[in-house]
């Protein structure tokens, strides 16, 4: 028995693929992300840095958040404020889909929408504004170390306890890049042979929670050091393995999931043996709206 919803964040399932890999020597595990309470993989960074930041007074009750997000951080953000009884603002593109939206505002949160055509790094502008001008707090899931610490107390820990240590790769989307930098930094302390693998969309890809970005907006938290290889992916590549993950797999998820196993696959195609680990960020459903499924 659990007290309290937040008891529910993490201890995700790892499940083995049954049809994606066709060399007996190499196992395809997805870290189902989606099983979180929000949803996705961001409830484990939005727990940690609102918890972490009312532990140091940081925050307190009286205190007015702000935060930009592509929209699963800002879910989490949402149900975890509500949870704590804080005020929060968030910001995102208005090309987001409607159930975003919509689930943010049922957590209690405010959601403004900035215009498709600054995209999400003109969302994050708009809430520094708003903290440059006073009254706000940004907790910063950009440059936010309780970010990355979380997958280092959890999702690293969990990854390796699930694949009694015999993972040999782990592979994750990169956007704010929290998950793959403490993951990183926990498996690297356990063994140095695990292979860090970051996935990027190609230059004309637009795959929500993947990001390339500009050098002004790279995330303050990422760490080159902590990525031993990075694959990219094309929107049609994240697409189409998004789509066999819930027709092969019975995984519904979206389009940064997709991306990550499809950068799996392409990796296994350069070794003969390993244990390999993908993220599956969130759930499908948080994309119907969207044309991902048509």
């Amino acid at each position: 028995m659990s007290h309290s919803i937040l008891d529910l964040i993490g201890n995700t399932p790892l499940v083995k693929t049954s049809s994606l890999i066709n060399n007996p020597n190499i196992t395809l595990y997805l870290k189902l992300e989606g099983n979180n309470p929000g949803g996705s993989v961001k409830d484990r960074a939005a727990y940690n840095m609102i918890k972490s930041a009312l532990d140091r007074g940081d925050i307190d009750q009286n205190t007015k958040l702000i935060e930009a997000t592509s929209g699963n951080t800002g879910i989490a953000l949402a149900m975890i404020a509500g949870i704590f009884k804080l005020d929060i603002e968030l910001v995102m593109p208005e090309n987001s889909t409607i159930e975003r939206v919509q689930t943010m505002r049922a957590y209690g949160a405010k959601v403004t929408l900035t215009t498709t055509d600054v995209g999400i790094e003109g969302s994050r502008d708009y809430a520094e504004e708003k903290v440059a001008n006073g009254g706000y707090v940004m907790l910063n899931q950009f440059a936010n170390d309780d970010n990355w610490r979380a997958h280092y107390k959890t999702t690293g820990p969990e990854i390796w306890k699930d694949t009694h240590g015999s993972i040999t790769h782990f592979v994750s989307s990169m956007g704010t890049t929290g998950t793959i930098m403490g993951t990183s930094t926990y498996l690297k302390e356990q063994s140095k042979d695990v292979q860090i693998i970051g996935v990027q969309p190609t230059d004309d890809a637009k795959i929500p929670g993947i990001r390339k970005w500009p050098k002004e907006y790279l995330p303050k938290i990422f760490n080159p050091s902590k990525v031993d290889q990075v694959i990219e992916v094309s929107q049609e590549e994240a697409t189409l393995m998004a789509k066999r993950l819930a027709k092969e797999e019975g995984v519904f998820a979206g389009m940064s999931s997709g991306g990550s196993v499809a950068a799996a696959l392409k990796l296994a195609s350069t070794i003969t043996q390993g244990t390999l680990v993908a993220i599956i960020c969130d759930r499908g459903d948080r994309y119907l709206s969207s044309s991902l499924f048509e």
